[in-house]
């Protein structure tokens, strides 16, 4: 059977199989969220719902709330349950081990025949094999969304034996979703994926943070911003990838030449403890004085729009990414952003009308990049471009988008005879 592209979301053939083979309402699938990453698992779930599609939702205390129990449809499975990282290290391994078995048992017993794995857990090497093999023997058909082609490539700490892991998986999944033609370039090319398994669909947009009617003059005096400041803005989990440090460089470049510079960094270091303190050590003296604010925590989601509104851009000086979400976050309130030119990001920026893009790696050429914003009148604008971004941001990131290719994906697996044939081995498993 020939394979559903990218090119086909939303195409002729994709609605006759969603329409001849089962109707949205016979399609059942759990998603597998690895217990992170509400943003993503409640967008792609909120549309697959509207479409009818019924859902076992795998998620964790931090995704336990009100929203994921109001779909039609959706069932909310909290195996994963407490994730602090405060605990102790007795505490972390009795709940992983407990949230294995959990999951064992729940894919044992689990109605849907599609499995869709939005993120792995803890274990990488373990779900990428065993794992795999115990869903592809229970007749599951497993999709996977491959946010990081290969995560290890892009934190510079790539081995032969997380490559072979890789390849395991990306071998055993039925469909792959990935956000980039690069990515699926990548997935043929440096993992052996056939073309045929893979489909490229939009990175779709956070809308599980609260926009309400909070204006940008607002959310300055909450933190203590004047309206002459010129506002830059370095939001999300710290992590070397991210390339913070050019940023920093930049920032004290410019500041020395003009004294309205202020940057917001909201966000907390992930894993890379001596990293963050270096970055600290270098923006000392504007953050004794004020020109640097630091919130370095996790922003929960009732509090991310205020650093968007106060904000006069944000930066995204990544030294490698596929695609960013939080590009798309950014622009959903209408924020421009300076992107290094890596990975995707240059495809989602018009040069001069939602935002620029800098060299990555480069301290200087940022500083610059920096400069002609502040001097273009996209920042002269801003107030009357803001809409213009956010309904450019929300037409090329909607998952209505998404859910469509999503649920052509799932019907066309679900016409396979192999699917259909390992899903009465597991009927049968079931019944003995």
């Amino acid at each position: 059977m020939s394979s559903i592209s990218e090119q086909g979301i939303g195409s002729e053939r994709g609605l006759i199989n969603l329409t001849t083979s089962r109707s949205a309402s016979e399609i059942a699938v759990a998603l597998l969220t690895g217990g992170g990453d509400k943003p993503y698992a409640f967008g792609l779930m909120s549309a697959l719902s509207a479409k009818g599609a019924r859902i076992d939702l795998i998620g964790s205390d931090s995704m336990n709330s009100p929203e994921f129990h109001s779909k039609r449809g959706v069932t909310f499975l909290n195996l994963r349950a407490d994730q602090r990282p405060e605990a102790s290290l007795a505490t972390k391994v009795y709940r992983v081990s407990a949230y294995y078995a959990r999951l064992l048992r729940y894919a044992l017993r689990a109605k849907p025949e599609l499995f869709h794995i939005l993120w792995n857990n803890k274990i990488e090497f373990f779900d990428r094999t065993l794992l795999m093999l115990y869903y592809k023997w229970l007749g599951k058909r497993i999709i996977l969304t491959a946010h990081n082609v290969n995560a290890g490539r892009r934190d510079s700490n790539d081995t032969a034996f997380n490559r072979s892991t890789l390849r395991v998986q990306y071998r055993l999944t039925d469909h792959v979703f990935v956000h980039t033609q690069g990515m699926k370039q990548e997935l043929i090319e440096e993992l052996g994926v056939i073309e045929e398994k893979i489909t490229v669909i939009p990175f779709g947009i956070n809308n599980a943070v609260p926009n309400t009617d909070l204006t940008s003059r607002q959310a300055r005096q909450r933190l203590g911003i004047s309206d002459s400041d010129r506002t830059i803005l370095f939001f999300g989990h710290i992590r070397p990838y991210k390339g913070l440090e050019y940023l920093a460089s930049a920032f004290r470049q410019i500041i020395s030449q003009c004294c309205y510079y202020r940057l917001i960094i909201a966000g907390g270091p992930k894993n890379c403890e001596e990293y963050w303190r270096a970055i600290q050590k270098t923006l000392l003296p504007e953050i004794q004085n004020g020109r640097v604010l630091l919130h370095a925590h996790y922003i929960p989601d009732d509090e991310t729009e205020m650093y968007f509104k106060a904000a006069d851009v944000f930066i995204l000086p990544y030294r490698h990414i596929y695609q960013s979400g939080v590009l798309f976050l950014g622009q959903s309130f209408g924020l421009p952003v300076i992107a290094a030119d890596v990975g995707s990001l240059k495809d989602d920026i018009v040069e001069g009308k939602t935002g620029f893009l800098s060299r990555p790696e480069d301290s200087a050429h940022l500083a610059n990049v920096i400069e002609r914003y502040f001097a273009s009148s996209l920042f002269a604008e801003l107030e009357s471009r803001r809409q213009e971004i956010r309904e450019s941001a929300l037409a090329g990131h909607s998952w209505d988008v998404v859910a469509q290719s999503t649920m052509t994906v799932y019907a066309d697996l679900l016409q396979r005879p192999e699917g259909r044939q390992s899903i009465m081995r597991h009927r049968r498993r079931q019944s003995a």
